[in-house]
């Protein structure tokens, strides 16, 4: 089995695809894609960066974060949305109600 990519093999295949973008015929295509690669290669700098500093203060950067056990439910919508969207909202947990279920889909309440 072969190793995982690394952020340096994406920045590498970034760079391939920005030198292959620039040999792009038309000139607004060829600008447009070179601007999305440029982009990419940016944020994988950044994410790079980022990754190495906190590993240098000790810290795992791909460490997953427990929920904290409480489920807040989401604001209740203004009476101005309600009307605009045409939905109604569960009592319960205030998730958008589908017009043709007899409950919500997001608690399972009951209408």
């Amino acid at each position: 089995m072969s190793e995982e990519p690394t952020v340096d093999a994406f920045m590498r295949h970034l760079q391939v695809c920005l030198e292959e973008a620039r040999t792009i015929a038309d000139g607004k295509e060829r600008q447009e894609r070179c601007w999305q690669l440029e982009s990419a290669l940016q944020e994988a700098i950044i994410y790079k960066n980022r990754i190495e500093e906190l590993q240098r203060h000790g810290l795992d950067p791909v460490r997953l974060v427990e929920a904290d056990g409480v489920n807040t439910p989401a604001p209740a919508p203004k009476k101005v949305e309600a009307l605009m969207s045409g939905h109604a909202h569960c009592g319960t947990c205030r998730a958008v109600l589908e017009p043709d279920l007899a409950f919500c889909p997001a608690c399972g309440a009951e209408k």
